[in-house]
């Protein structure tokens, strides 16, 4: 009697703040300010160029953004303090609704819908969120090179990120991976927001973080980095 085949997990990759765009409609609350948008309020840089090349190396679907999340952070739960910036503060009831309207809910929209697609078929949805922070923060330095961010209450998210951290230290000694650093995996996100939404048998959700020094540096460094960081995902053993 044949054994039935067991359906894959399904990778999804998605990056929330991959560029710095403001829409025409809105120029006027940023007027000025180039600075700001540049920096890493304004986008996680080096995310989008990340994301697409995971997106290749694991042969899925990329759902990104590319408004600045000084608009809207699309990482942010509705009702969060900081899912308006300061900038965006001048916006009255009725067109922070438009904001959310254009921007924030089609893009967890179809983020939920092709987890959602994904279970229907039977599988568990891998659910690789990619950002960047900041080298220093508020005088603080960050002490990492790459952050892997989930929730330690579900084993499918721990043990994917031990194995991911453990294949990249001996890969890349030199390189300073820390685990739910330099955030912790259960703040509020999409993540967060998903793991509410389907059980641990159906969704896990890992936030990559890349400091942001790798971008802004050599461009070959970052360029080999991009490589390591999807040859060693892609290579992990299957997750059980």
């Amino acid at each position: 009697m044949p054994v039935p085949a067991v359906p894959l997990p399904r990778f999804l990759v998605t990056c929330e703040h991959g560029g710095n765009r403001v829409p025409p409609e809105y120029a006027g609350l940023f007027r000025g300010k180039k600075e700001v948008l540049a920096s890493h309020r304004g986008y996680d840089l080096g995310a989008l160029e990340l994301a697409r090349r995971f997106a290749r190396g694991l042969d899925c679907v990329l759902v990104a953004s590319t408004t600045t999340r000084l608009l809207v952070d699309l990482n942010r739960s509705l009702g969060h303090p900081k899912l308006f910036s300061e900038y965006a503060a001048a916006l009255d009831r009725a067109s922070r609704e438009q904001v959310l309207a254009k921007h924030y809910h089609p893009h967890r929209a179809r983020v939920e819908a092709i987890i959602r697609e994904a279970i229907s078929q039977g599988r568990t949805v891998l659910h690789l969120a990619v950002h960047s922070f900041t080298p220093v923060l508020d005088g603080e330095v960050r002490r990492a090179d790459i952050g892997l961010l989930y929730d330690p209450s579900r084993s499918l998210e721990t043990g994917l990120c031990r194995r991911w951290q453990q294949s990249l230290q001996e890969g890349r000694p030199e390189l300073r991976v820390r685990r739910n650093y330099p955030y912790l995996g259960t703040a509020d996100g999409m993540a967060t927001h998903f793991r509410r939404e389907f059980g641990p048998g159906h969704y896990a959700g890992i936030e990559l973080e890349v400091n942001q020094s790798w971008p802004d540096g050599d461009r070959r460094r970052w360029l080999a980095l991009q490589r390591v960081l999807v040859e060693t995902l892609t290579r992990l053993p299957p997750i059980q």
